[in-house]
């Protein structure tokens, strides 16, 4: 089964097919009256890239068009499709061909999800983003988003763990200084930006990269064991509001932090009601 069809068996799932406009009648459209989606999951679009298909264009047209939906009388919104609208526009042309389609808010960012997934035009940090939208949106777990979409589970929560990173440190990412494999390595270690660096000036292998923060992470471990008497508080705690909870001091002991782990949407609805009541 190849990637298309294995994505749209599942895919299918997070769009529902009531209330859409089924004409698949192509039109062409000023691209003036065009404009982007700012929900658009990719924010990268590589110039070298859009010139190739730009050029592209020209020589052979536009293959397949672009997907909009009505905003008013004279103005639509990109669905799926920015890559080639940009490049059209490089190309110098005036018009593009253009499906147009019965899209309600919230199924714009699911379909861009799609389009892009299937053709592998994000990058990590970009998947990861959608990723989050979706599983607010569609209030679902990870485990069932990564069967939607067709991957692993792993999958779905390592690159959610990427958002944890420093907005710099995602840049980096973003514009391929640093892979994945080396990003992974810097979640939840001190000074991440420093040894990001580090990693980039030295050209470090993944495996070296991790090396160079095992020990933060080794000597975090070591310290994890915690005092009986804060687990059974903690446990007491979990028993009486019915969620996993951890308490955590800093080195001296004087202060430190309670948290609350929720495993839902609803079920953070649910702890800011019991919050906000007097």
């Amino acid at each position: 089964m190849n990637k298309d069809n294995k994505l749209g068996m599942g895919l299918g799932a997070l769009l529902p097919t009531t209330n859409k406009t089924n004409n698949n009648e192509v039109q062409k459209i000023n691209i003036s009256q065009i404009i982007p989606n700012p929900s658009q999951p990719r924010k990268n679009f590589k110039e070298n890239e859009l010139n190739e298909l730009a050029s592209s264009i020209k020589n052979q047209g536009l293959i397949q068009p672009i997907i909009i939906r009505k905003i008013d009388d004279s103005l639509f919104q990109i669905v799926a499709g920015e890559r080639r609208w940009r490049a059209s526009q490089i190309a110098g042309l005036h018009e593009i061909e253009c499906v147009v389609r019965d899209f309600q808010d919230s199924e714009v960012l699911e379909a861009a999800l799609i389009e892009n997934i299937q053709r592998e035009d994000l990058n990590i940090i970009e998947e990861a983003n959608t990723f989050r939208n979706l599983i607010e949106l569609k209030k679902i777990t990870n485990e069932k988003l990564a069967k939607i979409i067709g991957k692993s589970s792993s999958h779905v929560s390592n690159t959610l763990r990427l958002l944890d990173l420093d907005k710099k440190i995602q840049d980096l990412v973003i514009n391929g200084k640093l892979s994945m494999g080396h990003a992974r390595t810097l979640i939840g270690i001190p000074n991440a930006y420093e040894k990001a660096i580090e990693i980039i000036e030295k050209s470090l292998s993944v495996r070296q990269a991790e090396k160079i923060t095992s020990q933060f992470k080794k000597n975090k471990k070591n310290t994890m064991k915690k005092d009986p008497n804060i687990a059974d508080l903690e446990k007491e705690l979990s028993d009486k509001i019915g969620l996993k909870t951890s308490i955590a001091f800093n080195e001296s002991g004087s202060s430190g932090s309670l948290t609350l782990y929720y495993s839902d949407l609803n079920q953070l609805d649910e702890i800011m009601k019991r919050l906000k009541k007097k």
